[in-house]
């Protein structure tokens, strides 16, 4: 079975003790986690300030020896707990069935550039990989997640570049798109706009991903000019998993509802995500985990509150990172697995 867990250290020391921190916390995890015959599968490791921590953490030997050996994604997405740091573990006992990709610009690929030509640079790189291995865009990527700098204005660009790329490889409304969560976030590489994380699986057909739309609580999301899936189900490898979207409070004509109301777009949007996982056989019991992304860092101890009493059960981690739409104050994703 798959098991995912999320570390942080306690410590409010220099960054480089939390660091150390973590390698003990996480050490100790895996080494429990080898009694039951299950190994690190892959990690998506949380920063508070990537331009003043990136190069401390990739030369700590918790990269080294125990993340960086699996398939690893870093972004600067403040975890909202003061941890500076936190990560989101992955432990399996089957090796993984997928390929993990964590693309990033240089500051050479970034020169003369904007959100737009970034974004083609960055799909360009993931296909050409692809195509090395026999693969393609339509029918092995699965699930995608697009950092965005200063999303509230390079937003566009990105949804203009994909929305591109996605025709130039047959993915439209009459065919499916990707299931994706499109935020704010930023990359090591200072002058970026976007940075892309790509879940591949080599040995799936059209045939074994279910695309779920719960069109009673929201609509299609070309509606509105994007192009990516709301969920996905997917049978590969004997598992049934569900990955379901960036989802946020908006109702089934596509507008964003409960403007200004923390507490109810939080229920709104997990009504949402109640909506995609029973079309896809599943209910909230059958989450893995939540990544909550919230607009205003302020917001924090209501969404905490509420999501400790929803679901005490559930590991989830609130992380500062604006969402597409100004009007949305919260986002979350997360993965079911049945």
């Amino acid at each position: 079975m798959d098991r995912y867990t999320i570390i942080k250290p306690s410590s409010r020391g220099a960054f480089a003790l939390r660091i150390s921190e973590l390698h003990l916390l996480l050490t100790d995890w895996l080494d429990k986690e080898q009694a039951f015959g299950r190994h690190l599968q892959n990690s998506k490791i949380f920063l508070s300030d990537a331009q003043n921590q990136y190069q401390q953490l990739i030369e700590s030997e918790l990269y080294q020896t125990v993340l960086s050996p699996c398939a690893c994604s870093i972004i600067e997405q403040p975890p909202l707990d003061g941890s500076k740091i936190s990560i989101l573990v992955k432990t399996s006992d089957k090796p993984a069935p997928y390929l993990f990709h964590s693309m990033r610009l240089s500051e050479a690929d970034t020169v003369g550039t904007n959100s737009y030509i970034q974004t083609m640079l960055l799909f360009d790189k993931y296909v050409k990989q692809l195509a090395q291995r026999g693969l393609t865009l339509k029918e092995h990527c699965v699930r995608t997640w697009i950092y965005v700098a200063d999303i509230d204005v390079n937003y566009q660009g990105m949804v203009k570049a994909r929305n591109d790329i996605f025709r130039q490889h047959g993915l439209t409304a009459d065919t499916h798109f990707i299931a994706s969560t499109g935020i704010g976030g930023f990359s090591e590489t200072r002058n970026a706009s976007v940075a892309i994380d790509f879940l591949t699986y080599p040995g799936i057909c059209e045939a074994d991903k279910t695309y779920l739309k719960a069109l009673d609580h929201l609509n299609p999301t070309h509606e509105y000019g994007v192009s990516f899936e709301r969920a996905t189900r997917l049978s590969a490898d004997g598992d049934e998993t569900i990955f379901i979207s960036g989802t946020a409070s908006i109702d089934k004509f596509g507008h964003v509802v409960y403007l200004g109301d923390i507490q109810r777009q939080t229920a709104r949007l997990l009504e949402n995500i109640g909506a995609l996982l029973r079309d896809g056989g599943a209910t909230m019991n059958d989450v893995q985990y939540f990544i909550v992304y919230l607009r205003d860092a302020s917001d924090r101890e209501v969404v905490e509150q509420f999501m400790q009493k929803a679901f005490p059960q559930i590991p989830h981690l609130l992380v500062q990172a604006k969402v597409c739409r100004p009007e949305w104050l919260v986002e979350m994703e997360c993965i079911a697995k049945l």
